[in-house]
């Protein structure tokens, strides 16, 4: 498959509305209106959702835009700091999204005092899966973020990158974000009930950067030979990992206990 459209949807004015974020726009809306659903069956306070609700957009765009630029491409952005904001130019990392959303889910809980830490917790990690598979779909429409090389029948030749067959390594963690989704919530509709407030979250955390892991075997990224020839990613999905792994232990003890 030749992969070769335009990353621009249309234009208004001097304006350009890309695919990307629409895509990204989209999945904010989902994860939105599913979030309210959920926090009604749980009897939760909408107006607390609401409010909720921009705590974390903003935490999510400035975590993923500072995790671009430290994790990434720190040097480009030191020598360049008015990049920085031009985040219309492309520059989001989804570890960096993941810091930025729970920094600002804990702020949140430090200025509700009467909420639990976990009132909420498990209904983001559903619903977060809808930026994870999203924001990918918009990476493929931008030609960006794409796999190695290889022969595999389903390769992609990304015309405006060059005229090799790569994995489409964007579409695989999109379809991973689709599996997650259709575990957490069809776990979350059947056994919510059961299930110790954080349970969620620690799985969201342990699956999805394990199978991030995995596709970073897929992508064309620089390796580390000090880090056992591991992408960045990969380093970044280790402590990610071993974070949801505790969360699920320990609700796994209060169980039995």
């Amino acid at each position: 498959m030749i992969w070769n459209i335009n990353p621009v949807l249309f234009h208004i004015g001097g304006l350009e509305i890309r695919y990307y974020g629409v895509f990204f726009a989209l999945s904010l809306y989902c994860a939105y209106i599913l979030a309210r659903h959920m926090a009604k069956k749980k009897n939760l306070s909408i107006e607390a959702h609401d409010n909720l609700a921009v705590y974390l957009i903003i935490g999510l765009v400035v975590g993923a835009r500072l995790g671009h630029i430290f994790f990434y491409e720190s040097d480009y952005y030191l020598s360049n700091p008015a990049e920085i904001l031009k985040v219309w130019k492309g520059g989001l990392a989804s570890h960096g999204a993941a810091i930025g959303t729970l920094l600002a889910y804990g702020l949140f809980l430090l200025k509700n005092k009467g909420l639990k830490v976990f009132d909420f917790a498990d209904i983001i990690a559903v619903v977060a899966v809808f930026p994870i598979a999203f924001v990918r779909m918009g990476n493929f429409f931008n030609s960006e973020i794409y796999g190695r090389v290889t022969e595999v029948p389903w390769a992609v030749t990304f015309a405006r990158i060059d005229d090799l067959p790569r994995h489409p390594s964007q579409l695989y963690e999109f379809s991973m974000g689709v599996i997650l989704f259709a575990i957490l919530y069809t776990l979350w509709v059947k056994t919510n009930k059961k299930r110790k407030p954080g349970f969620f979250l620690g799985l969201l955390f342990a699956i999805y950067f394990s199978m991030r892991f995995i596709v970073e075997f897929f992508k064309e990224y620089p390796l580390h030979e000090n880090f056992f020839n591991l992408t960045t990613g990969q380093i970044l999905s280790l402590p990610f990992i071993l974070f949801g792994l505790l969360i699920l232990l320990k609700k796994r003890h209060e169980n039995h206990r």
